[in-house]
């Protein structure tokens, strides 16, 4: 995975994982993402990076904040934008995705940005073009969703500036959410103290002793003295059957409130990746607090998928 996300003079041309990221590429976007905010009073069509460039967005899940800040993103820096619609594309009638791609590399598409639900796809077209068009993951399957890692680490870095001295708790759906492998593997190369997850042991991947982690089962164990929360949603649509038993027992159980909150370290940072379901993961006095990082987390997404282009166009 490395080999393929880099060329041969260590130049980013692919990003389909955190894992196998270099630390100093990782730094690298950071800071670029962090002289983009320093101008955040600048116009939209301010920079020129991507100037003649066109990014495809081709979403084949449905998405909200992934796809509007890509399409923000590559506005801001001068690109020109496509916003596939699959279901009225040739994918309807048949189409392989390799051919779609190459055929949208012959219109001279740059750069795109592929959400999928199989596991791998982007990967396997990363693998299979055969020119120097660059690809994105934007979520494949359960596997990753390594932009989502980069911004929620960004945030961390915000407001802790030191991963070395910190405990991260990642609550919820660990199985079958991709921000949470992502979320492990950027934390990891960043050097954080600890990393827990905490969860019902249905939603704990098969593999989860073999990860960097300490597995917690209950809230009052897990949040204990972090500096950071991380609360997932609930991946229903990924789910073979009915693994929780109710929203309300989740809830119950798992759910972050005021009195949860208060567990964790008095100035323990709240993330969330989004759409969050309100009464579910997390009680809105939490989400809406003062302790809540969830919007800043959208605001850095634009600069973080600035500073990932950029990279990949970037000549040295």
């Amino acid at each position: 995975m490395k080999n393929l996300q880099q060329s041969e003079n260590k130049k980013l041309q692919h990003l389909l994982s955190i894992k196998g990221l270099d630390k100093k590429i990782i730094e690298e976007i950071f800071n670029d993402a962090d002289k983009f905010l320093e101008k955040k009073d600048i116009k939209l069509d301010g920079y020129t990076s991507l100037n003649g460039k066109t990014v495809c967005n081709l979403f084949f899940e449905n998405s909200t904040r992934t796809q509007t800040t890509f399409e923000i993103a590559a506005k801001r820096l001068s690109a020109n934008v496509i916003n596939l619609d699959i279901a009225t594309s040739s994918q309807s009638k048949g189409e392989s995705i390799l051919d779609l791609i190459n055929n949208l590399i012959a219109m001279s598409v740059d750069i795109f940005v592929i959400r999928h639900s199989e596991p791998g796809i982007p990967e396997l077209i990363a693998k299979n073009i055969k020119s120097n068009a660059h690809i994105i993951n934007a979520g494949d399957g359960n596997r990753e969703h390594p932009t989502q890692g980069l911004l929620d680490a960004f945030t961390i870095r915000e407001f802790k500036k030191d991963f070395s001295s910190l405990k991260v708790a990642i609550v919820g759906d660990i199985e079958h959410s991709r921000v949470a492998k992502s979320e492990i593997n950027i934390l990891s190369t960043l050097g954080t103290k600890e990393i827990r997850v905490i969860g019902p042991k249905a939603l704990m991947p098969s593999n989860i002793n073999n990860l960097n982690v300490n597995v917690f089962h209950t809230m009052e164990e897990g949040l204990k003295d972090v500096d950071v929360i991380m609360m997932l949603r609930i991946q229903k649509e990924r789910m073979s059957n009915k693994t929780v038993p109710s929203e309300s027992e989740y809830f119950k159980s798992f759910g972050l409130n005021q009195e949860r909150l208060k567990i964790a370290n008095n100035d323990a940072l709240v993330l969330h990746p989004g759409p969050i379901n309100r009464g579910v993961e997390i009680e809105s006095e939490v989400a809406d607090g003062k302790q809540s990082a969830i919007l800043n987390q959208v605001k850095y997404g634009i600069a973080i998928r600035m500073a990932v282009m950029v990279m990949m166009i970037r000549k040295k």
